[in-house]
């Protein structure tokens, strides 16, 4: 064999070499996303049940999500906490929704958090108040996503 086809065969292996490196590059950077999707959507289904189980095992807390927010009269304590319980909500949808406008959760953990809002949590004047507030913060689009929504 002559030296230019060594030098040939050697650069045909090295290309190879090169795309089947780009081509696992490939498959490790799509397995990865998906380890960060569902990363991502353990936290924000671990976030939730954190919520959910400090609301069952506090019962004077329980007593307070229970009240009707709209109808009874509130102390100054019990708005300030109705304030913040709906902070703490629609920061969590909003981040929510960011992660699935970005593709990185499935819908379903939008859909699960705005089902709980449309179970009356927004009905209530402190609720509507709050959103007021933070409805200058967001985009024209998700705030007719929000609106249509609840």
């Amino acid at each position: 064999m002559n030296q230019d086809l060594i030098i040939l065969i050697v650069q045909i292996i090295a290309a190879l070499g090169v795309v089947i490196s780009v081509f696992y590059l490939g498959i490790q950077i799509h397995q990865q996303n998906k380890i960060t999707k569902a990363q991502f959507g353990h936290s924000l289904t671990q976030r939730m049940y954190e919520r959910y189980f400090n609301t069952s095992k506090d019962k004077e807390f329980s007593k307070f999500l229970s009240k009707d927010w709209a109808g009874e009269e509130l102390d100054d304590s019990d708005r300030w906490r109705v304030a913040v319980f709906v902070n703490t909500v629609l920061v969590d949808i909003f981040d929510t929704y960011e992660k699935v406008q970005n593709g990185f959760v499935d819908k379903s953990h939008l859909d699960m958090r705005m089902h709980m809002l449309k179970l009356g949590t927004m009905k209530a004047p402190l609720a509507k108040s709050t959103w007021k507030y933070w409805k200058g913060t967001r985009s024209k689009e998700f705030i007719d996503w929000f609106e249509n929504e609840i």
